[in-house]
């Protein structure tokens, strides 16, 4: 899963490098105005229930029958509801082209409720080599639609069409490697107790996805698309490479995770060894990108987006720590702490819109300066709090594992920072030379001490078990 990300983030990479050069900032910033809306109404296409299907032990046909039915059903209503909301959107926003912008991301729901339980059902076997493959063809495809739209100067709508082209294909491909077909919807089939776990993850995705757009909605309301335009490049760019290490990590931790709640010692053997791995490789990479970020975006997204480089940096202080954050949901839901994640919601949701309020006199700027520091020193080290006060996992465990890391980090960041401006390189050049130096630096620190030699040894020895297994099955 995470050779598949690695590929994804290569294609993603150059196709960001050919759109940032055929599109504006204020294309990206007219769908940036449009998934504020329907990235909201999206969140209640299955209710949480996919997730539900993963972390429940045993499932019956009735009950994915009975889910797939009410799901397509809800999706449906939620795509007549985008087309309804369609007129507001463009009025609220004072763009007329947003009206079919929004309506036809509206068609996205039904074509992604389709496939829900199928990518559920094949998460539940762990089958994530295929799950990987038709995200790539899926991803591949779209891209390609994309930029033969872009190259004749259709804009914005090359952007939608990606989105669509995309979603038609993964769903597809799923139904085609899924022998799994839908019954009839089944009454008393055992779904009450689904749904309100369900309802629970639904209730925390909310605020969540508020928390997450309301700086897009206020960016683009009160400082126009150029800017939230290149607010959400710089967020993506950001979080471009970090999804690369959480997204296969989200879905395998989960899985697993759940199947070791009756047993405390090892679930906390396996999160943690899962930790490690996710701290060791994020954060000196997220320090690097923090102090060649300049280099980054005229690489990536050219020199007409040089206004992004000082918001993706400040964005990265929280990004050091944010794929950290995020195994906390690993674990409230593998314990079934749904009521606790929604809890957690809240109080998320408060802090965030406290931040973006705090930043919204200095623009985009302001507001990534803002909700980074408060996540930082606020936000952050609270969820470590409330994630742990349930379950074999202590709040002092997670601070050990972070420590070396975030040294690691540290040191990156001031090695390449005092060197780099002493070595006049051209920009690739540089990022070349600056990774090696990361990852020697980062290295280095860990072998310094015995713990870090010690996790260096873990992942060696996950290597040589993965390579061992390939080979085994080859044989087979």
């Amino acid at each position: 899963m995470v050779s598949a990300q690695a590929v994804k983030f290569v294609v993603m990479g150059a196709s960001t490098v050919v759109l940032a050069r055929l599109l504006t900032p204020r294309d990206y910033g007219l769908v940036g105005m449009v998934v504020v809306v329907t990235g909201f109404v999206s969140l209640f296409k299955n209710l949480g229930l996919s997730t539900v299907m993963i972390q429940r032990p045993e499932l019956t046909h009735e009950q994915v029958s009975t889910l797939f039915w009410l799901n397509l059903v809800i999706s449906g209503a939620l795509a007549l509801i985008t087309l309804l909301l369609s007129p507001f959107v463009a009025w609220f926003y004072s763009e007329p082209r947003l009206t079919a912008i929004t309506a036809l991301f509206g068609i996205g729901f039904i074509i992604s409720a389709l496939s829900s339980s199928h990518e559920a059902i094949i998460r539940r076997q762990m089958r994530f080599f295929v799950l990987a493959a038709i995200d790539i063809c899926a991803l591949l495809l779209g891209i390609v639609v994309a930029i033969v739209m872009a190259s004749r100067g259709a804009g914005v709508w090359a952007l939608v069409f990606n989105q669509l082209t995309f979603l038609t294909v993964y769903t597809v491909g799923l139904w085609i490697v899924c022998s799994w077909l839908p019954g009839l919807p089944v009454r008393n089939s055992g779904v009450r107790p689904l749904l309100a776990f369900g309802r629970d993850l639904t209730g925390y995705n909310v605020l969540n996805y508020f928390t997450r757009n309301l700086d897009n909605l206020l960016i683009g309301k009160f400082w126009g698309a150029q800017q939230l335009g290149i607010y959400a490049k710089a967020y993506q760019l950001l979080l471009m490479p970090l999804e690369q290490l959480g997204i296969p990590l989200d879905g395998i931790a989960l899985t697993a995770l759940s199947r070791l709640t009756d047993s405390p010692d090892r679930y906390r053997r396996v999160y943690l060894r899962m930790l490690d791995k996710v701290a060791m490789f994020s954060m000196p990479g997220v320090a690097l990108m923090i102090v060649t970020s300049d280099w980054l975006v005229r690489i990536l997204l050219g020199p007409t987006w040089m206004e992004a480089v000082r918001i993706f940096a400040v964005l990265g202080l929280m990004g050091i720590l944010e794929p950290t954050a995020n195994t906390m949901g690993w674990l409230m839901i593998s314990q079934g702490r749904s009521k606790h994640v929604f809890q957690w919601g809240i109080i998320n949701s408060t802090i965030a819109v406290g931040s973006f309020i705090l930043g919204l006199k200095w623009g985009a700027f302001g507001i990534a300066l803002s909700f980074s520091l408060m996540g930082v020193f606020v936000r952050v080290p609270l969820l470590f709090w409330f994630a742990t006060r349930v379950g074999p996992i202590q709040t002092t465990d997670i601070y050990r594992r972070i420590v070396l890391p975030l040294v690691a980090a540290a040191i990156v960041f001031l090695t390449i920072y005092v060197i780099r401006d002493s070595v006049v390189v051209s920009p690739f050049v540089g990022m070349i030379i600056a990774s090696a130096l990361a990852f020697a630096v980062t290295l280095a620190v860990f072998l310094i001490t015995s713990e870090g030699r010690a996790r260096i040894k873990d992942v060696q020895m996950m290597i040589r078990q993965i390579l061992h297994r390939e080979a085994h099955d080859q044989m087979v």
